[in-house]
């Protein structure tokens, strides 16, 4: 019984391949990764795997394969594409069971990237296999990744007005998918996953203020304005003005989600905002 993890060197990737050794052996699981050499130090076999490739040719990394984690790939504005090439393949090589990673509230949000997600399920709902839809809310490092501007300019600025953000860490995301992937009684089932404790970015940047004994408000900008900011530190100007949008959905409330279904599932309380910031702040001296 082989589980194979797409994006195995990715950041939410590795986190799953580690969260998963605790639960199966090494050698059940497989790494699919454009690129194998980069998988060496993960400690599990890893094939070839591109989402922009045929379905064929994607098909014959999957043999063998019974479970296959499929994370959303982070070319954005073709993902809907590649992840219908990866069914597909799933189709071709006998893929029992695919689990998903989408969005929080794909079919309600106003995320631009809610469309590929959804795009995706609909995909999975069809293609006659087996699926899990894990629908992430914001990794808390999403934000916390600001940190080292955020000292540097001596504010944190944004968007997302006081929208509340259930942000939660990225490895409490790897240990769902590694929950849900080792208990077949969760196929069927759509999870939206977020974090415990809302917070507000004026609470995160008082948090990074307490921890780092600095005096970093929160400053709240129009949208083109803060996604000029984000082009001018080197961001490309598709990617801040992305960036600069996804905030605004957070004020909407698009990144707020009080189910406590992510504690649910892995039976530990998320990781509060707090530790995240310490580590940030840890990563930044």
């Amino acid at each position: 019984m082989k589980i194979g993890i797409t994006g195995a060197t990715g950041q939410l990737g590795r986190l799953v391949v580690e969260k998963l050794k605790g639960r199966v052996s090494a050698d059940q699981i497989v790494a699919l990764v454009r690129t194998p050499q980069k998988a060496s130090d993960l400690g599990i076999e890893a094939r070839q795997f591109d989402y922009n490739n045929h379905p064929e040719e994607l098909a014959s990394s999957l043999g063998g394969i019974d479970k296959l984690l499929l994370i959303s790939g982070n070319e954005i504005g073709q993902r809907a594409i590649q992840h219908a090439h990866v069914i597909e393949a799933a189709q071709i090589a006998g893929v029992k069971w695919i689990v998903y990673t989408s969005l929080l509230h794909a079919d309600t949000s106003t995320l631009s990237l809610a469309s590929e997600h959804l795009a995706t399920e609909a995909a999975l709902k069809t293609s006659g296999i087996a699926y899990s839809i894990l629908r992430n809310g914001w990794y808390t490092e999403n934000y916390t990744g600001s940190v080292a501007g955020a000292l540097a300019g001596g504010a944190f600025l944004g968007s997302a007005g006081d929208g509340r953000i259930a942000s939660a860490s990225r490895a409490d995301y790897a240990e769902a998918a590694a929950v849900v992937l080792t208990n077949e009684s969760h196929k069927g089932k759509t999870y939206e996953l977020a974090g415990d404790n809302a917070y507000t970015l004026t609470e995160l940047a008082a948090e990074i203020s307490r921890q780092s004994g600095k005096n970093i408000p929160y400053r709240n900008l129009p949208e083109t304005e803060y996604a000029s900011v984000l082009k001018n530190v080197g961001i490309p100007e598709g990617f801040a003005l992305a960036i600069a949008g996804w905030d605004v959905s957070a004020s909407k409330g698009d990144l707020f989600d009080e189910t406590h279904q992510l504690s649910t599932l892995i039976g530990r309380p998320t990781t509060p905002m707090p530790e995240v910031v310490k580590v940030a702040l840890k990563n930044t001296q």
